[in-house]
């Protein structure tokens, strides 16, 4: 026999920003199932769980992995749910609908060399202290012999592309002509049915059987020269892409420039007239000086820690929403939408701003001109890859009581420093108004960089300059 605790323990995988993640072959059959198990086990005291639901992303590993977290969970008398390969938000809203749990195998937009695994409870997203409370769970087991074939249904991919369809009455992209970058998006058998039967016309772009490890937070030189490229040639009015999971959503204008995640939520918040936001502490601070919205909550980096505020904001407010500077919309209320009802997801979704901002842009008010309007600041972000998490938190626990010594280290020496935010990393307030961060990322071994200044350029001169020099201390 086996133990849920000890396997956790030894495997190496550890819980990011969302999501347990690790390398592939961390995640053994046994592995698997010790999460699957430690996960139910974990809330059993709240829910009688009868059956679960399953999905995966495109990644090599995944099908194995969820067929080892299925073999594990139908040994306990649980039924699986198997909903193939589909976005991450469709499994969540499909498995909320029917008040079960649901486990989604994906490790996002990282290497494919590593996988991870989402869950969410019957109520929602698992939190921290879920998370705390799947490692310390303590239940023996069978080792995983054989693995299931899993057969798939398609109620997932039904529901989530209704919960869109079903939102307007008329065909509201009916003059818009789209691309969209499929790579090896979860989602890219749905994306396209979802916004032709909104009336657009509608492109498909590079699909892959190799899987495409798209970072919505860091977009690669020859994604942006792609979609330059793309608009230029075929003269679309956006161009709509996701990360592996499709909880991202990666939307260029119709000049092929990538939009940052935040201003898109910002923009898509404002069009479904939310009252209070949760958003990371990374995100643009374009989103207080719109003066949209009555209340507006800094939080750690992490899906998470952006629904956690949730209950306490709906207490005060009637329609309440999150986003992250990666651009996942999590709409937490009901709310809306051209007088139908759009029920609550509170989990990252890419199809509902993509929706609400193709919508918005009528006319002269183009995509480009809707993004300029809000943009009062400006904000880039990279990081450098293969950075150890040990040495990201040493560089950060050295200098977060001595940041102007950091400041003048990273080639800023005329700067001062204002402020200093410990929320998550280390965030710094120049005295010239621009704001370096730096924070160990929680998903892979990458130091990442934030910053945000009065101008595009300078954003991204920062964040070059600060990487460049981090790499030579």
């Amino acid at each position: 026999m086996l133990n849920t605790k000890v396997v956790l323990a030894e495997s190496g995988v550890a819980f990011g920003t969302s999501g347990a993640r690790g390398l592939v072959e961390q995640f053994t059959p046994n592995v698997c199932a010790a999460f699957a198990l430690a996960f139910v086990d974990s809330f059993k005291e709240s829910f009688n769980v009868e059956r679960l639901a399953i999905a995966i992303d495109n990644r090599p590993s995944s099908y194995a992995m969820a067929q080892a977290c299925s073999g594990a969970l139908e040994q306990q008398g649980i039924t699986i749910e198997y909903y193939g390969v589909i976005p991450t938000p469709a499994l969540a809203y499909c498995a909320m609908q029917q008040s079960i749990p649901c486990i989604m195998v994906t490790g996002s937009h990282i290497p494919f060399d590593r996988n991870g695994l989402k869950f969410y409870r019957p109520d929602g997203e698992i939190s921290k202290a879920d998370e705390n409370a799947i490692l310390a769970s303590d239940i023996d087991f069978q080792s995983i012999e054989n693995l299931p074939e899993l057969i798939v249904s398609d109620l997932a991919e039904k529901q989530y592309i209704e919960r869109y369809t079903s939102l307007f009455d008329s065909p509201v992209l009916a003059d818009k002509h789209i691309g969209i970058y499929e790579h090896s998006s979860a989602g890219r058998e749905l994306y396209y049915q979802i916004f032709e039967a909104l009336g657009a016309k509608v492109m498909r772009l590079e699909p892959s059987d190799v899987f495409v490890p798209i970072d919505t937070e860091a977009v690669s030189e020859q994604d942006k020269q792609k979609a330059v490229a793309w608009s230029q040639e075929y003269g679309f009015d956006a161009i709509f892409s996701t990360d592996g999971d499709g909880d991202r959503p990666l939307i260029a204008d119709e000049k092929g420039s990538w939009l940052r995640g935040d201003i898109l939520g910002l923009l898509c918040a404002k069009a479904l007239n939310i009252e209070a936001l949760s958003v990371p502490v990374s995100s643009n601070t374009s989103i207080e000086l719109s003066n949209a919205f009555k209340k507006v909550k800094r939080t750690r980096i992490g899906s998470p820690y952006v629904i956690a505020e949730f209950t306490q904001l709906d207490e005060n407010y009637k329609s309440v929403a999150g986003f992250e500077a990666n651009g996942g919309f999590l709409l937490g209320t009901d709310t809306q939408v051209s007088g139908k009802e759009l029920k609550a997801l509170p989990t990252r979704d890419a199809v509902l701003p993509a929706i609400m901002l193709f919508s918005q842009s009528k006319g002269e008010s183009t995509i480009s001109t809707m993004v300029e309007q809000v943009s009062i600041r400006f904000s880039a972000s990279d990081r450098i890859k293969n950075f150890a998490t040990e040495k990201s938190t040493a560089l950060i626990e050295k200098y977060k009581d001595d940041a102007c010594s950091l400041v003048q280290l990273l080639g800023f020496e005329s700067s001062g420093v204002l402020n200093v935010d410990l929320t998550d990393g280390l965030r710094m307030t120049l005295s010239n108004q621009s704001t370096i961060h730096l924070r160990p990322s929680g998903n892979a071994p990458e130091l990442r960089c934030y910053a945000e200044s009065l101008s595009p350029k300078q954003a991204e001169q920062i964040v070059t300059k600060v990487l460049s020099r981090v790499i030579k201390l």
